[in-house]
């Protein structure tokens, strides 16, 4: 059970992003084990919101360590300013130890890293480029319910990375000492494009799922018509035009080096999802 005001319990962790797709997994592995979890969201009973700095000291009381993970990207202007405020809070608060969530192939990410590197704390760096997650527990569920994805990612291929493995390594940095000073770069065990995850997706849940490519053009230009906000479109963009150019489609050993295991296949994860009814089709309005 998530203890949303570990305060005052001894080695309590911070977990930042507590209701996301890597913190909430990281929340319930630990109060599995019986570590005492504050959870990092403004909706928590001692909220935390990275806008509103006059609400860190609260959620850093008592804390020993601190998963960190940063809403919405630390690609987006500002992340630097917040991460190292932010770990100069943290040390002041007596927090010993911070696991970050990094962005696999973004410039912006590294100059993170290394403000929590310079932190004074014991640090960790867990860093991850597309979670497989991203077809059942994001923007991309819908599009995949309805039958089609449309995207401008072209052919190049992306080692997706499942969520689990994100967060049992985040666990292991935040309770053992011997992960102290490493970066993990994660991938799963193998690369696909779009539209081969979406074939992979399409048979495991037993129905027809059409990938589209989009020029980045024709991609900005739909989710502006939707309304979607000018930042959102703009790091949408910069995620699909910059990060996903081939720069992060080599597999790692990171999950092997810090977790003595192979990562897990999008294969497995689509089976997962598949059974739990996840992609079927949604209801027609």
């Amino acid at each position: 059970m998530i203890i949303e005001n570990a305060s005052n319990s001894e080695n309590a962790v911070l977990v930042l992003g507590s209701t996301g797709k890597t913190g909430g997994r990281v929340a319930a592995l630990l109060s599995a084990r019986g570590v005492p979890v504050q959870a990092g969201s403004r909706s928590a009973a001692i909220p935390f919101d990275w806008t509103d700095r006059g609400t860190w000291a609260a959620a850093l009381a008592g804390v020993d360590a601190v998963y960190l993970s940063y809403q919405p990207d630390l690609a987006v202007p500002g992340a630097p300013a917040d991460i190292k405020a932010f770990s100069a809070a943290a040390r002041a608060a007596g927090v010993r130890k911070i696991v970050l969530l990094s962005g696999r192939g973004e410039p912006e990410a590294l100059e993170c890293e290394a403000i929590v590197r310079d932190s004074g704390l014991t640090w960790t760096i867990v860093r991850c480029a597309w979670f497989a997650q991203n077809f059942s527990e994001g923007a991309f569920t819908e599009f995949i319910q309805a039958g089609e994805l449309a995207l401008p990612t072209g052919d190049t291929p992306e080692p997706f990375v499942h969520a689990d493995d994100i967060a049992e390594v985040a666990v292991a940095a935040l309770l053992d000492d011997r992960h102290a000073g490493e970066i993990y770069e994660l991938t799963g065990p193998r690369a696909l494009s779009f539209a081969d995850a979406v074939a992979e997706i399409a048979a495991a849940a037993g129905r027809e799922i059409a990938f589209i490519p989009l020029t980045r053009t024709d991609f900005v230009a739909a989710l502006t018509s939707y309304g979607v906000p000018t930042d959102e479109v703009s790091l949408l963009d910069y995620m699909f035009a910059t990060v996903l150019d081939g720069r992060n489609s080599h597999v790692t050993d990171g999950v092997r080096r810090a977790l003595g295991r192979e990562a897990r296949d999008f294969a497995e994860y689509a089976r997962e999802v598949a059974d739990s009814g996840v992609w079927a089709v949604a209801p027609v309005a």
